[in-house]
């Protein structure tokens, strides 16, 4: 097959070549784009007076007919055309002849594939961020569900103080609503058209690149013609954000797995989010948190890869940057593929919650309430907190918690403890004291549902 560029060569490539240099087994996904593009490109060209009016009307509407083709599965892409750029033309020229040769007038495959993957991934981009809107909303319905429920709060892995179950949640909440706003920020810097930036210096013609932009849902254009054809920047902060994702779902997929483990029993997955072992009838593993963990890396695997990639390009367009494509790719499809089953996983999720409350009973959780209550007494935190500790040292001597402790026993370490001392270290107080704008309380969590549900109310599109 003679090549669309093929003009200068006399030979064909090598069959060899044509695998190698085909991209065609992946970016044809980007056919819709393409054609949109292609579209709009030559609506300008007739408005500008380029192309005559009958002419790109014929091209518009093969291209349409084209997509439907395409999208009904009447279409065989070919290898030897290399990518989707060039299969979509040689279609056009083969159903409407030497017009279908003009679509290309003022326009390089440099700026076009730049194009079309800008307009990709904003659509992808769409998909995952209405993706996160669902899982937050089943993390508010988790919240608000078992707004009574206590657990112990950990740091270093080590029980620390207790919280709400809903704050836990609600603290997952707040990081992927970072990630809706990473994601909707990048798609502001990649909502940019570089068509008319041709293959690095712009064009001859006199096109209206900002017509163009319009027609396409742009912002704006690229305004260095260079730059537009070699920027992959916003490639790699769509596979950083989609990092992002992923390590906030493995963070959480960690605590599910232990969470779930007979050590903790403070959750149970339901049997259609978890298998079985084909040895050992007794297990009920969590895969699907597992997996979504394993995941992660093949995320951050792509993120390197194309930092890597780019690296030492000099400008502008060079063939290496054929490789961004499956690299993002993957990891948009990844998180699209991780996002609703891990969602559904948790909404799913029994509660345990008298394990969490026996989880409270070990580990000294209100033994900083107990060193506020002297210090709120007068006396200096620091010193409230060397009698706290000497009280718990005690505890663990004796095997006793703080709270089996008589008021005897409290003021063999300092004589400002009272009776009240009780009602200070119960589980329930500590909550409840924790009032500060974004704390544990009860008051503060309903409050942080409260604004989450009204937030996701109002809550659009990327």
């Amino acid at each position: 097959m003679k090549k669309l560029w093929g003009g200068r060569f006399s030979k064909n490539t090598d069959k060899k070549v044509d695998d190698f240099n085909s991209s065609i087994s992946f970016d044809s996904k980007m056919y819709r784009q393409d054609i949109n593009g292609s579209i709009a490109h030559c609506e300008m060209l007739s408005k500008q007076g380029i192309l005559p009016e009958q002419e790109a009307q014929l091209i518009v509407k093969t291209l349409g007919a084209i997509l439907k083709d395409i999208e009904e599965d009447k279409v065989s892409f070919s290898i030897e055309a290399e990518d989707i750029h060039m299969n979509i033309e040689k279609l056009l020229i083969e159903r409407i002849g030497d017009v279908g040769k003009k679509i290309h007038t003022a326009r390089s495959r440099n700026d076009q594939v730049a194009l079309d993957l800008r307009l990709y991934l904003r659509d992808e981009c769409e998909k995952v961020y209405q993706l996160i809107c669902q899982l937050k909303k089943t993390l508010v319905m988790l919240a608000e569900t078992n707004i009574d429920v206590v657990m112990p709060g950990y740091t270093h892995m080590q029980k620390a103080q207790p919280v709400l179950f809903a704050h836990h949640m609600m603290a997952y909440y707040e990081m992927f609503s970072r990630d809706n706003q990473r994601l909707a920020q990048s798609v502001v810097r990649m909502n940019v058209s570089p068509l008319g930036s041709g293959a690095l210096a712009g064009t001859t013609y006199p096109i209206d690149r900002s017509y163009t932009a319009s027609q396409l849902g742009m912002n704006s254009i690229t305004q260095n013609s260079i730059d537009a054809v070699s920027d992959r920047d916003f490639v790699i902060e769509t596979c950083f954000v989609m990092s992002m994702i992923m390590m906030h779902i493995s963070r959480f997929s960690e605590e599910i797995i232990l969470w779930s483990s007979s050590e903790f029993g403070f959750v149970e997955l339901d049997d259609a989010y978890s298998t079985g072992s084909s040895i050992m009838p007794q297990k009920k593993n969590p895969d699907v948190a597992e997996l979504s963990r394993g995941k992660t890396g093949r995320v951050y695997g792509s993120l390197i890869a194309l930092l890597t990639i780019m690296k030492g390009i000099p400008l502008a367009y060079n063939k290496d940057m054929q490789e961004d494509k499956e690299q993002v790719f993957d990891a948009v499809e990844t998180v699209l593929e991780t996002l609703p089953v891990f969602s559904d996983m948790l909404a799913t999720i029994t509660i345990n919650k008298e394990k969490m409350i026996q989880g409270l009973q070990s580990g000294f959780l209100n033994a900083t309430d107990a060193a506020d209550y002297l210090a709120k007494k007068g006396l200096p935190f620091r010193d409230a907190h060397k009698i706290i500790g000497e009280l718990v040292l005690y505890c663990i001597d004796g095997g006793k918690s703080l709270e089996q402790l008589t008021v005897e026993e409290f003021k063999r370490f300092s004589n400002l403890f009272e009776q009240d001392i009780y009602n200070a270290i119960s589980y329930r107080k500590c909550i409840d004291a924790r009032d500060s704008k974004g704390g544990t309380s009860t008051e503060q969590v309903k409050n942080s549902i409260a604004q989450a549900k009204k937030a996701l109310e109002d809550e659009g599109s990327v």
